[in-house]
């Protein structure tokens, strides 16, 4: 089918030579230099004709894929009314991240971050029987989230576009039949765009659920840090590693031994005033858990990751004390918190801090730690959670080998979400016998902009973009030198290739120097590009591998025939 040539002399597209000064990443830098996106606002971003096309270029392999596993699209408003939010408690557990507003009336909206209660709604009004399940509904739609500080470009915005899917199944079974269709729909999608991904273990956190993956992209730029074991392929998010509760005998450690320790509030004090390792003592961070004071336990060589603790007791709210928090606690003397004798504190411990481990630890008085304390003889926990920050080497929890850690895009997420939201609208239908069944659900997303972004930081070169060929603007980069005799080559090239079928960008801008354009076609990073250069004379063309940077030398008529 022909295709319209893109021709640059008529292209909205400006290229720029120096990166924008508020750029952080690879992805930010060449999106903007290349004239793909500019920036409206803090975290608002145009997406410009070119970066449209990429854009739409994710989008519809994603919707090829959603609509070959039998998933039916929607597009459901951006603009919610306060009370589905409300009754499933996420009006306050966004907190600042939602976007709020009024409408004449006074009553509430809020621009949505996602849609897990208006799907819940839809199916409820449309669904009434066993016989209408299973049902999977999804949409390509824009998001908001009022992020502290946007930055990455549109790795990390405040208005992104967002892929996200439901099913509704009746029983457990069908949600797992589900859930592993959306898993492998993924698998091809990310297959398909080009992009070097991994598939890792999750926690569901706010989200909720039995059953949570990410896919994750692996990059420089990437926030997520996730760990990979290279015997056994174990892959999880730190925030998903887990270590195995040993309980050990305990039979020869004395009873607990108090020691003054002047002058020792921190750890690496402690340790070097005794003369041990700072592994075997025992750090007790307090916190806030919705407002009651916790204390976390943890070897005194590993730090708290605040986040895992988060996604953990999600969706309570993690805090860490204040100044203020000490007032009126006598049995709370900082830099001196052991768990033994603690009252009124509920302990959580790292799985390290197993029943029959032996400690030094805070005596709860100043300037004293006792030495000694047992897990399980001197104190007991209430809930093993694993709360440190995982570290290169850790062993693997599934052979014990030694982890890898690496950093990544997250761009999409599959969770099990079971009842939850079901439980909040009554979702009911009824059943082969008679009787009413809760609905159970899945929710899956995938950042369709973050795609964008993710791509580029892991493709890109010095030189500029360099798109794998689903996403790309164009299939191939035709560039005139300049001369009104290589214009002409470079013009029939193009218009023979779109009329093939092949996706084209012919650069016919008027008086500019061979090499702005041919460093222009580096930076925009389509796959392919043709120049009519020196030799279009004899009816020569250069033909460019932007991805190897590969040159060759042909006549026209072959270069047609190979890219046609």
């Amino acid at each position: 089918m022909s295709q319209p040539v893109q021709r640059m002399s008529r292209l909205m597209v400006k290229t720029l030579r120096e990166d924008p000064a508020d750029a952080e990443t690879l992805s930010h830098r060449l999106l903007v230099r290349a004239g793909y996106v500019r920036r409206s606002s803090a975290g608002v971003w145009s997406w410009l004709p070119l970066g449209k096309q990429v854009l739409d270029n994710v989008s519809r392999i994603v919707r090829e894929e959603m609509d070959a596993i039998g998933a039916q699209e929607v597009l459901l408003p951006a603009l919610l009314p306060r009370e589905p939010y409300e009754l499933t408690g996420r009006w306050e557990e966004y907190g600042d991240l939602l976007f709020r507003l009024k409408d004449r009336k006074g009553a509430d909206y809020l621009l949505g971050p996602t849609h897990e209660e208006v799907f819940t709604q839809i199916v409820k009004d449309q669904c009434a029987s066993y016989k209408d399940l299973p049902v999977m509904l999804y949409q390509i739609q824009t998001k908001y989230r009022d992020e502290a500080r946007p930055r990455s470009g549109v790795l990390r915005g405040r208005e992104f576009q967002m892929k996200d899917s439901y099913s509704f199944d009746v029983d457990d079974e069908g949600l797992a039949a589900s859930y592993a269709l959306h898993r492998e729909a993924y698998r091809r999608i990310f297959t398909r765009l080009g992009m070097d991904f991994r598939i890792v273990s999750a926690v569901s956190g706010a989200m909720g659920g039995s059953a949570s993956e990410e896919f994750l992209a692996p990059a420089a730029a990437g926030e997520d840090t996730f760990a990979d074991c290279p015997s056994c392929g174990y892959a999880a998010n730190t925030e998903a590693v887990t270590f195995a509760l040993a309980p050990v005998a305990a039979d020869e450690v004395g009873p607990v031994e108090e020691l003054d320790t002047p002058d020792t509030p921190t750890i690496e004090a402690l340790a070097a005033h005794l003369g041990v390792p700072a592994s075997a003592t025992l750090k007790n961070l307090l916190v806030k858990v919705d407002g009651e004071i916790v204390a976390v336990g943890v070897p005194g060589d590993r730090e708290v990751d605040l986040g895992k603790l988060g996604e953990h007791l999600a969706p309570a709210v993690v805090e860490l004390v204040t100044e203020a928090d000490f007032a009126g606690r006598p049995d709370l003397v900082r830099g001196y918190v052991g768990p033994q004798g603690l009252e009124k504190v509920r302990y959580l411990a790292d799985p390290r801090i197993a029943p029959g481990t032996s400690w030094v630890t805070g005596a709860n008085r100043a300037d004293t730690h006792a030495r000694n304390v047992v897990c399980g003889r001197d104190f007991e926990v209430d809930r093993h959670l694993d709360v440190v920050v995982v570290r290169e080497g850790d062993p693997c929890p599934a052979c014990g080998a030694g982890l890898r850690l690496d950093r990544a895009i997250e761009v999409g997420h599959i969770f099990q979400l079971g009842r939850k939201y079901a439980d909040a609208f009554g979702l009911d239908v009824l059943g082969a016998q008679g009787k009413p069944v809760r609905v159970t659900m899945g929710s899956y997303g995938i950042g369709v902009s973050r795609v964008v972004a993710a791509l580029a930081e892991q493709t890109a070169d010095e030189r500029g973009l360099c798109w794998p060929a689903a996403v790309a603007p164009a299939d191939v980069h035709v560039v005139a030198a300049g001369k009104a005799v290589q214009l002409d080559l470079a013009t029939r090239a193009a218009d023979a290739l779109a009329a093939a079928g092949r996706r084209v960008l012919l650069d016919d801008r008027p008086g500019l120097s061979p090499g702005v354009r041919l460093t222009d076609a580096e930076l925009l990073g389509v796959p392919v590009v043709l120049v009519a250069g020196r030799a279009a004379a004899d009816g020569l063309v250069e033909l460019q591998d932007r991805r190897t940077g590969t040159r060759e030398t042909l006549a026209l008529s072959e270069a047609l025939s190979r890219l046609a």
